[in-house]
């Protein structure tokens, strides 16, 4: 019984929340699913249970799925737990994102070492853009003909059709980097595949 009751406060916080998020009131959205503001108002905060056909006719009106609506919140869904991987020379990546990240990008953060060979003549292109941003030490971009330092604190954007590399001066570099599919697929490789630790 407290499943279920868990589950009915989720539904209603989560329609009340998508009601206020369009910034409609009862009102509005009662008119849309052809109720009542009054049993609107008491599903939202609990003076009645909410049956199937409403949950039919609220989540057809706030444009979301009755699978949203009711799909139970569980820590899975939420916590990450990032396994290292090694995902080239001298670059260690633990992916932050879940293998269901709306968009399709990418988060992961990296460790890059000091020693890790770039070649300037072998930089990789893929299509789409990166971004990153340094959280510790200082990163080399290496971007067409171009070498840009970027300490910690700052970040870079950059389309990737652009041949480049990331490197680090002086010490280990690490960062957070968002990735659109093709550079998640260039960068990540098989780190991609194990996301949650579990």
């Amino acid at each position: 019984m407290r499943m279920e009751q868990d589950l009915d406060d989720v539904v209603r916080q989560r329609i009340r929340g998508l009601r206020l998020a369009k910034g409609w009131t009862l009102d509005s959205l009662a008119s849309r699913c052809d109720m009542s503001p009054s049993t609107l108002s008491r599903i939202e905060t609990g003076g009645r249970r909410v049956a199937l056909d409403q949950i039919v006719a609220i989540s057809r009106a706030l444009g979301t799925t009755v699978d949203q609506l009711v799909e139970p919140a569980a820590d899975e869904d939420v916590v990450i737990r990032p396994e290292p991987h090694s995902a080239a020379d001298g670059v260690i990546v633990w992916p932050l994102s879940g293998s269901d990240t709306p968009g399709g990008v990418s988060v992961a953060k990296m460790r890059i070492d000091p020693g890790r060979a770039i070649d300037p003549k072998a930089l990789g292109v893929h299509p789409g853009r990166e971004w990153f941003t340094v959280l510790s030490g200082t990163v080399e971009l290496w971007l067409g003909d171009r070498v840009i330092l970027i300490p910690a604190g700052q970040a870079a954007e950059f389309a990737t059709m652009i041949p480049h590399a990331i490197g680090a001066r002086g010490g280990p570099a690490e960062i957070v980097s968002i990735f659109d599919h093709d550079g998640e697929r260039a960068h990540l490789g098989p780190a991609r595949l194990t996301r949650r630790g579990r």
